[in-house]
């Protein structure tokens, strides 16, 4: 994408993508064909309903929190679909961020492949539906070990309390799913692939199988540093996947994280988005891209050898209803700017109003069409 080749004879995204950077108005957007974007990560059900205080009392939940499901959570999930009154939608990070993308790229439907591994289980089964829905082609593994992993928001007033329970989201394994033919196929035909960092936790060897094809034919890389926690615990498996990554994502807590660890020696956020751009890269055809958000803060983006700042859209702190999939959001926005070789300002613009949309509404929902030009 800031590629130093010339207008190479090469997979068609790298060299429009350089020459649309010299002139936006060349060309309009690449046609988009089915499963152009490829998503795999851990697959939630999400499951949300108004709740009252008890509730929350009950199972020591606070009333603005993001937890992993521990024992004494496990019959909460029962519990909230039988006493209240739930709406459910297909939920985790990387899963929200394709069907965003695809939200926003409207037509053709199934741009969006997204791989994960799930139960035979009723919630399973709804998570299906609810893929179909969104119009991405969700190719699940599904096993009977571990149940649908599940994400509860229980919401009371302006508050959300998440506990995530990833179970089947875990058991992805590489074997059984991704290096079958079909499957194989389909990654095959993607020219832009997007991970969070959160399935560093579940299979590496997915990660660097997907990332090596995608450097080895010039195709993007996208990543997200998903958490402190990723950064800090999880280490070793993000730097041996970084060599490969040609997008790299992250809001302004994991950069510092993430900067931290790497021994990078500054908190300016400017600073580590171009110390993250010059870490070692496989495929020297591209140079990394590094995006970190900073809330209502200007957007960072290490793009060639400059840095620039991008303001996100103003919004009233009042319509603030939900910020939680606004990360997801905005990498949905910026992707389906990628996968249509869009300039990288109208990336940054697509996320931006991505995440404007998300954040006003409960959860990662949107309305029936986007609004945007």
């Amino acid at each position: 994408m800031a590629s130093d080749e010339p207008k190479a004879k090469k997979p068609k995204l790298s060299a429009s993508e350089d020459e649309k950077r010299e002139s936006p108005t060349k060309k309009s957007p690449a046609k988009l064909s089915a499963n152009s974007l490829f998503g795999m990560g851990n697959p939630l059900l999400d499951i949300s309903a108004v709740v009252d205080k008890d509730f929350l009392d009950k199972y020591s939940l606070k009333p603005n929190d993001q937890i992993l499901a521990e024992d004494k959570h496990k019959a909460l999930f029962d519990e909230l679909v039988k006493k209240f009154k739930v709406e459910y939608h297909a939920g985790g990070a990387t899963q929200n961020s394709i069907k965003i993308a695809q939200w926003m790229i409207q037509e053709p439907h199934n741009v969006g492949t997204f791989f994960g591994c799930i139960g035979k289980d009723k919630f399973g089964e709804i998570l299906k539906q609810k893929a179909k829905e969104t119009h991405v082609d969700a190719h699940y593994y599904e096993q009977d070990e571990e149940p649908t992993g599940t994400c509860a928001a229980c919401i009371t007033g302006d508050n959300r309390s998440l506990v995530a329970n990833l179970a089947a989201a875990n058991c992805y394994k590489k074997e059984k799913h991704l290096d079958l033919e079909e499957n194989w196929k389909l990654v095959e035909k993607a020219r832009v692939y997007y991970i969070a960092g959160f399935f560093l936790t579940v299979s590496v060897e997915s990660i660097l199988k997907v990332a090596k094809h995608a450097s080895e034919n010039n195709k993007l890389f996208c990543m997200n540093l998903s958490a402190p926690f990723i950064c800090q615990f999880f280490k070793d498996s993000l730097m041996q996947v970084m060599p490969y990554i040609d997008v790299l994502f992250g809001n302004e807590t994991e950069a510092t994280a993430f900067a931290k660890e790497q021994d990078f020696e500054t908190e300016d956020i400017q600073e580590i988005a171009k110390k993250a751009q010059a870490l070692p890269k496989v495929n020297k055809k591209r140079q990394r891209i590094v995006v970190f958000t900073q809330g209502k803060d200007d957007t960072v983006m290490g793009s060639s050898d400059k840095i620039e700042t991008f303001p996100v859209l103003k919004i009233d702190p009042k319509d603030i209803v939900d910020t939680n999939g606004a990360g997801d959001a905005f990498v949905g926005g910026f992707l389906s700017g990628l996968v249509q070789e869009k300039p990288l300002d109208q990336c940054v613009k697509a996320a931006h109003y991505s995440a404007n949309v998300i954040i006003r509404r409960a959860g990662c929902t949107f309305p029936e069409k986007p609004d945007f030009k």
